[in-house]
């Protein structure tokens, strides 16, 4: 294996000479959610859906042709790190043990190739509510088979609410996905695989528990990944420094007190709203009346109640199913054709009576209450250490990155074994409101974290009022993440490996008038966050190749890749210059030698520059208009064709610390002003090889008309082949500062403080039981 590009040191991140280093990430991509064949269409409305042994995701996240395109569009976006997102059904989608080696071979063959472009990456092994089947991705479908669960019929039953299945794709209603986690299929599946042990001791397949089989074809399933990886030679370390626990791991059933109420902490509430035991009824074909709600401004609201009525359609195979091409050989106490509870005596079919309400409340090994805590430092953490303990079998270097259930207290192991020094914490955080009424509040948002942990004399005081309260909210709150992976996990760098904006805000307004003043507020917001709390590093989701403004992301109704084919690329300067063109505070007879990695292929700075702010040159636009006059990608309404504006890219296209010499004590980029600060210390001079290097866009800092201030030393703008502009600043020891003021684009909204209507006032209080706990956060 190659030497280590990037180690842990006192809890930051550190090139080999002992730089530190803020991985600046994006999540790639949101494509390798779904299959690449059969892929005729948008995936909500694919064909031969159901047919998940037969899927391939070959070309995921993109072709080995097309990955220069992409890794050095991310380069000149100044990423230095993917969070490379990956499924499960990507390597064993045709049945257990049976692997895709041509996905395996052709994601050795992408990582290659984000190697030549400099890139860090980690692996993420991605999941969101189990299964595209239950309205996600992750798991294949056979999974589903082996719990005795019928995808199927998770429409008629509502087991699970599935684009593809819904009456009207197109009408998806927006984020209503995440309500699957409170569903039938998808919360027995999570507590299958956590905790069958303990709750489902019946099941029973090929002579071991369901939790153990499902978590051993996982677990062998990415070990299967990280051996060919390793025997590829030339990936690890060099390229792939670490790999991520399950993305946003989710409890299922296990710690719900009564089945026959909706918990308080349930905040998602969207749609029919069933409580577990209505789920499990209708999940066995008995019709249920349930609650309905809504999201409004203020939160989830309750719009009355529906009846579900399966018709006797049941959510479980029938008891003469012929799973036999799986050949798992069920033990004869596991019987299809029935609830998988009420073999366990949780509730009576004959009378569908409920029996034990309080069924997963307590730990049987222990009699101890379950709660959050409880559940992260026991089944989560088992589960971890197996995870952890399987990649360095063939990663011993990898550093790990642990992320337990979202927005939850990390798992309390400082100063214990697992207190390894070779692991991140990697919490998610997403600002709910905007993600779930696609709208950019500027009067108001709520500390949904302060609220959580308990830090108000009453909820109504976590309300924040006004864009720079709002601001300075979520920083705090990532902040106070930060401090809590420190106080609970020990001494390791936090990086935030989910953050995000949905651009399709305000019913889509931005594609039809180009004005994406919202996006960019809401996108400038979460950054000024994560640059002001102290955290080592992000990962923003997402990049998307084949977003369209009629599709979104291709996924569930999502849009948030920064990325559209509908959109125009961020433009580069209009005026012809050298490879080497540079700018220094003073001449040098010499300059020093670049760090960076070459850009490849020797032609990719013609394929990437576009002489002008048009979409008639460069091969993005002919690439991009090839793929969206394609029958199948065809954005078909005509209102949502590209109009002038860059996709909010002021925004997230930012100023950024590459390797510093010393320690950042604090470092932000103001948009509004164009202006980036940078506070370090530091023990040591930096030297002709190794001043420290930032990342400054173009589009924001103009070589020739940029600012620039410093405590003192030198500093000097290059611009190497692939159109990536770095300042290199050679500095003293001790308190040290730089400051670099560039050209004001445009300015995000008004600049006032929202004010607050009549109306809104007086339901405040109630946004505050809303807006907290799970669902809002869910990616």
């Amino acid at each position: 294996m190659a030497s280590l590009r990037l180690l842990i040191e006192d809890g930051k991140f550190v090139d080999p000479s002992g730089s530190q280093v803020i991985l600046r990430g994006i999540n790639v991509a949101g494509d390798a959610k779904y299959p690449s064949e059969p892929f005729d269409q948008p995936s909500q409305v694919v064909d031969n859906f159901f047919d998940g042994d037969n899927v391939s995701f070959h070309k995921r996240p993109f072709t080995k042709d097309d990955a220069h395109i992409h890794f050095a569009r991310l380069k000149r976006y100044g990423y230095n790190t993917i969070r490379y997102v990956f499924t499960w059904e990507a390597i064993e989608a045709k049945g257990p043990g049976i692997y895709d080696e041509e996905w395996i071979s052709h994601t050795i063959e992408v990582l290659r190739v984000a190697k030549d472009y400099g890139f860090f990456v980690f692996m993420d092994p991605h999941q969101d509510v189990w299964s595209r089947y239950c309205g996600g991705s992750g798991a294949p479908m056979w999974t589903l088979y082996l719990a005795g669960l019928n995808p199927q019929s998770f429409a008629a039953t509502e087991a699970a609410i599935v684009q593809n299945t819904y009456p009207s794709p197109a009408d998806f209603p927006k984020m209503i996905w995440s309500t699957n986690y409170n569903r039938l299929a998808a919360a027995t599946m999570f507590t299958l695989f956590f905790a069958g042990k303990n709750f489902a001791p019946k099941c029973i397949v090929d002579g071991v528990n369901v939790q153990e089989y499902l978590q051993s074809h996982f677990f062998n399933a990415i070990e299967h990944l990280a051996k060919r990886i390793k025997e590829a030679g030339d990936i690890l370390n060099s390229v792939v420094f670490g790999w991520e626990s399950m993305n946003e791991p989710a409890r299922g059933l296990i710690g719900f007190v009564d089945l026959s109420v909706i918990p308080k902490e349930q905040a998602l509430k969207k749609g029919t709203c069933p409580t577990i035991w209505q789920t499990i009824l209708t999940g066995s074909g008995r019709a249920c009346e349930v609650d309905t709600w809504d999201m409004g401004g203020l939160g989830p609201y309750k719009t009355g109640k529906t009846l579900i009525d399966p018709r006797g359609e049941s959510a479980w195979l029938p008891a003469d199913y012929d799973d036999s091409r799986y050949e798992w050989k069920r033990d004869p106490g596991w019987k299809l054709g029935e609830c998988l509870w009420a073999q366990h005596g949780l509730w009576d079919p004959s009378s569908d009576t409920l029996l034990r309400k309080d069924y997963f409340a307590t730990d049987a090994r222990t009699g101890k209450a379950i709660d959050y805590p409880y559940f992260t430092n026991n089944w989560f953490m088992d589960f971890y250490r197996r995870y952890r303990d399987m990649v360095r079998t063939h990663h011993p270097e990898a550093v790990m990155l642990c992320q337990p259930p979202v927005l939850e207290l990390p798992p309390s192991i400082k100063g214990t074994v697992d207190d390894d020094p070779n692991m991140v914490y990697a919490p998610h955080y997403y600002d709910g409101i905007t993600l779930m009424t696609k709208k950019w509040n500027r009067t108001w948002n709520v500390d949904v974290l302060g609220i959580l942990r308990g830090r108000y004399l009453t909820p109504a005081f976590g309300i924040k009022i006004g864009e720079t309260a709002i601001r300075n909210c979520f920083r705090d709150q990532l902040a106070a993440m930060r401090k809590e992976g420190l106080d609970y996990m020990g001494n390791h760098p936090c990086v935030l490996t989910e953050f995000g904006i949905p651009f399709d805000m305000d019913d889509k307004a931005a594609y039809r008038n180009g004005d994406y003043t919202s996006q960019s507020a809401a996108m400038d917001a979460n950054h000024f966050a994560v640059e002001g709390s102290g955290m080592e590093g992000y990962a923003l989701w997402v990049y998307c190749t084949n977003n369209v403004h009629e599709w979104g992301d291709q996924w569930n109704g999502e849009d948030l890749s920064i990325y559209s084919l509908d959109d125009k690329p961020l433009p580069t300067s209009a005026l012809p210059r050298s490879e080497a063109g540079s700018l220094s505070s003073k001449p040098t007879s010499a300059s020093p030698p670049s760090d960076d990695v070459a850009v490849t292929p020797t032609n990719i700075k013609r394929t990437l520059t576009n002489p002008s702010i048009t979409t008639s040159s460069g091969a993005d636009e002919i690439s991009a208009a090839a793929l969206v006059n394609s029958p199948t990608m065809r954005t078909t309404n005509p209102e949502l064709k590209a109009h002038p504006g860059y996709r909010a890219a002021e925004a997230y296209v930012r100023p950024a610390p590459v390797s510093v010499v010393g320690d950042i004590t604090h470092y932000a980029f103001d948009l509004k002003t164009c202006t980036f600060n940078l506070s370090l210390r530091t023990s040591k001079e930096t030297t002709l090889e190794k001043p420290s290097v930032f990342f400054l866009p173009e589009f924001h800092f103009p070589r020739d008309s940029c600012i620039v201030e410093t405590s003192g030393g030198k500093w000097e703008i290059l611009t190497d082949e692939g159109e990536v502009q770095r300042l290199r600043w050679w500095h003293g020891k001790g308190e040290q500062s730089i400051k670099i003021i560039g050209t004001v684009k445009r300015m995000n909204g008004s600049g006032e403080e929202g004010q607050i209507s009549d109306g809104e006032e007086s339901g405040y209080y109630d946004v505050i039981s809303n807006w907290v706990g799970q669902g809002c956060t869910v990616m």
